[in-house]
């Protein structure tokens, strides 16, 4: 019996333009049909070809009008929905990834090593969580329930009917008004937009909150849609969202950061319902991009010692080395050594050692993972090595530092 397609994709789309979930389909034997998603899922946690099966398989020998509540081993939640037509099965439905509950956030670590992730990659993973839509007990049953009753009958196509609007009317005059009194404004608001940038290149959160703070009044746009003030402030916010990553990629962030942070603050703009939360989001993004720029920047480097930096900072888990950097670079050892010292301060070793000490301090800080199994999430290969290392730069003991901070 053929499978209307199109049919259940019309139903993905509505699901997916009400929910803001991710929507996927699949047939029977876990292949995609189409895929609707607002999140790119981090490549070392896209496993979803293995995963779709093993859901087909689940749901095909559930009564039909079942949805299954699925949680993998990344802790990412999601909600099947098996495509039946006349009691014969011919796919699922897949809405997901989200989580539903903050705990996960608290424990990255706990995922990053049961599932023998890259260290390199706590950053980002941390960013598509935060990303991911919050879904209470209530909302999940009833989004599952939503979705089994939209699949059990036929797409039924609704007619709009416009609603009766006055339009404005502008006379030329008006309009020659309107640009005067606003040609001030509008070069004070590109100065402040330059102004933003500048400081978020310097990772200067003070600075960036002052402009706001002073110039509040020339960056609301919120009469930008008439009877909508929400949705021309979230516009504004979005444009914001790139200022500051084209800012960030100016000052040296690596594009790996800049792309999942830019798209995590895209997808929580639009989540927002309130101008409250909005202001809150707008300060959350200046912080957070400032705080990239501090840790990540490397605009005031030469280009070879920018790129030994990515290369530690993106692989800070695995085995590096001078020889082994210097390699990748295509320059020897010895001429990657004398200007990485000269433009850094440190040598190779030590900016390596520092990098993997300050990553232990975050997991040390939560106390639920072994010293010996940190200090292999972090690249040391031994445990004794790893404590006179963190001595030498902390001054205390992984021990001592864990005991200072119960």
């Amino acid at each position: 019996m053929k499978l209307d397609v199109e049919d259940f994709i019309k139903k993905s789309r509505l699901i997916h333009s009400v929910t803001k979930i991710d929507t996927r389909l699949f047939d029977s034997s876990g292949l995609s049909i189409t895929k609707l998603v607002n999140h790119t899922l981090p490549v070392v946690v896209d496993h979803l070809h293995e995963e779709t099966a093993f859901l087909c398989d689940k749901l095909r020998k559930q009564p039909v009008h079942t949805y299954y509540h699925h949680i993998n081993t990344y802790n990412l939640e999601y909600i099947a929905v098996g495509l039946w037509k006349r009691g014969v099965f011919h796919g699922i439905l897949l809405t997901g990834p989200f989580i539903s509950g903050l705990s996960i956030l608290d424990h990255m670590q706990d995922v990053i090593s049961s599932n023998n992730l890259p260290i390199g990659q706590r950053k980002t993973l941390e960013e598509f969580y935060q990303s991911l839509p919050l879904l209470s007990d209530l909302e999940l049953k009833n989004t599952g329930e939503l979705i089994v009753n939209l699949l059990a009958h036929h797409q039924v196509d609704a007619h709009y009917m416009e609603p009766d609007t006055a339009k404005p009317v502008l006379t030329p005059d008006r309009l020659q008004v309107d640009i005067e009194e606003n040609k001030h404004i509008i070069e004070k608001r590109y100065k402040v937009q330059n102004e933003l940038m500048h400081h978020i290149t310097k990772g200067d959160k003070e600075a960036v909150h002052r402009v706001y703070s002073q110039f509040s009044d020339i960056m609301n746009f919120s009469g930008r849609i008439p009877g909508n003030p929400l949705r021309a402030s979230k516009n504004i916010a979005f444009v914001t969202n790139t200022l500051y990553r084209v800012a960030a990629e100016r000052a040296g962030v690596h594009p790996v950061y800049l792309h999942n942070m830019s798209e995590r603050f895209a997808i929580l703009v639009e989540k927002v319902t309130t101008m409250q939360s909005l202001e809150k989001l707008m300060a959350m993004m200046a912080d957070e991009y400032c705080d990239l720029v501090q840790q990540f920047s490397t605009g005031g480097y030469s280009r070879i010692v920018r790129q030994a930096i990515d290369i530690i900072q993106l692989n800070l888990g695995e085995k590096l080395s001078l020889d082994g950097i210097a390699a990748q670079l295509f320059v020897t050892p010895s001429h990657l050594s004398r200007r990485f010292k000269a433009e850094t301060g440190w040598s190779v070793t030590t900016f390596i050692n520092r990098k993997r000490v300050e990553e232990a301090k975050w997991y040390l800080q939560r106390d639920t993972i072994s010293i010996t199994d940190i200090a292999l999430m972090v690249g040391f290969s031994d445990v004794n090595y790893f404590s006179k290392v963190f001595k030498r730069h902390i001054g205390k003991t992984p021990t001592q530092y864990i005991r200072e901070k119960e």
